[in-house]
């Protein structure tokens, strides 16, 4: 569980238990699908040239006997280069290199009027371990126009970091999904989410020091989600608002918002801009060090005493911005290629609704993301 990465089994019960989108099957799917994708990705601060990931992933999905599919994927993360281990501190930087893999498979059943699905997932690196498993079922209302969803996801993961710092260390949550998808006009359809999840376990980051964090956590989102669909101009706007809080004292905003404009012989291009404002967790440190002991120590520092501390940057108060383009061609009816680039910053000037953070580096990223995608 390097300190770059977020916690894993987290990240795969988010993503096991999030609602498809605003488009909802109401039938089983005619034909199967292959998608082959590749992403670099790239971190850096003033001064430091962070991380670097190198993802490959294919996934697929096929109907079966007209009222069932099954889809799954595997990713393979080759990540490397350096992170600080305490605010954004060049010369606290440790070197990582690991290789993450992850899978999942998801079974769903169609019926009249909604669907089941079950959800397994897994992630393993060389100091963490998670696996994952979820439950989601839709009801369709009479006319269609209206999907109600509810789930219910687990993950439970186990963390050896290297250091030795910790040994047999495990972290479990559940979460709890409630969402309504209605159908406004015809050319216009919302969605509201809402997700609780509660954890107990190992949270603080092996890798960093002076970081002690409570052994819970209580999640809450609220993703709200409109789609438009403009049809002189040929185009669709999506456009979302999430709110998060959590037991760490938490609060994130985040507004995104995407124009899908289609042009001739099969191009499609999309560009995006997501906007985010987070205040900082109650046990987060501003760098400011203890007098005597210096850094990393927040002052008043007490080796081995039970209070809570972190000098992560994840958790500090701050905004960002990403900006990001996306370029699709239909290939024939069978074939799709797309194309990906996406530029993030993040800055504790940026963040709106209060002050952010001082004293940090801005955090800077690119991502490079090109699919194809092939139908049967």
């Amino acid at each position: 569980m390097d300190n770059h990465k977020p916690p894993v089994g987290q990240a795969l019960l988010a993503a096991a238990m999030l609602l498809p989108g605003l488009v909802h099957a109401e039938t089983a799917p005619e034909r199967g699908a292959i998608s082959v994708k590749y992403l670099d990705y790239k971190e850096d601060q003033p001064g430091l040239d962070r991380i670097r990931v190198h993802a490959p992933s294919v996934a697929i999905m096929a109907p079966v006997a007209g009222e069932w599919s099954i889809a799954a994927s595997v990713t393979m993360d080759d990540v490397s280069g350096a992170s600080p281990r305490y605010h954004t501190a060049v010369s606290g930087a440790s070197r990582m290199d690991d290789l993450r893999k992850a899978g999942d498979v998801t079974v769903t059943r169609y019926l009249p009027h909604g669907t089941v699905s079950v959800g397994a997932a897994f992630s393993t690196e060389h100091d963490y371990r998670s696996r994952v498993l979820s439950l989601q079922t839709t009801i369709d209302s009479d006319d269609k126009n209206t999907t109600w969803a509810l789930g219910l996801g687990g993950s439970d993961d186990d963390i050896n970091p290297v250091n030795l710092i910790v040994t047999n260390e495990s972290r479990q949550t559940v979460s709890v999904l409630a969402g309504v998808t209605r159908v406004f006009t015809p050319v216009d359809i919302g969605q509201l989410t809402y997700t609780h999840s509660s954890g107990h376990g190992y949270y603080s980051d092996p890798y960093k020091l002076v970081d002690k964090r409570p052994r819970d956590r209580n999640q809450d989102t609220l993703l709200m989600q409109w789609n438009h669909r403009f049809v002189d101009a040929d185009a669709t706007g999506r456009f979302s608002y999430r709110y998060y809080r959590d037991s760490y004292g938490i609060r994130a905003h985040t507004l995104s918002a995407e124009w899908v404009q289609s042009l001739a012989d099969g191009w499609t291009v999309t560009p995006s801009l997501r906007l985010y404002s987070q205040r900082a967790a109650d046990f987060y440190f501003d760098p400011v060090y203890d007098v005597n002991l210096g850094a990393p120590f927040p002052p008043g520092y007490v080796f081995g005493g039970p209070a809570y501390t972190s000098a992560d940057q994840r958790l500090s108060a701050f905004g960002a911005a990403t900006a990001g383009i996306k370029i699709a061609k239909q290939l024939g009816k069978d074939w799709n290629v797309d194309l990906k680039l996406e530029r993030y910053e993040q800055r504790g000037a940026w963040r709106v609704f209060g002050d952010g953070s001082p004293g940090l580096a801005p955090l800077r990223a690119t991502s490079l993301q090109i699919g194809f995608t092939r139908l049967w």
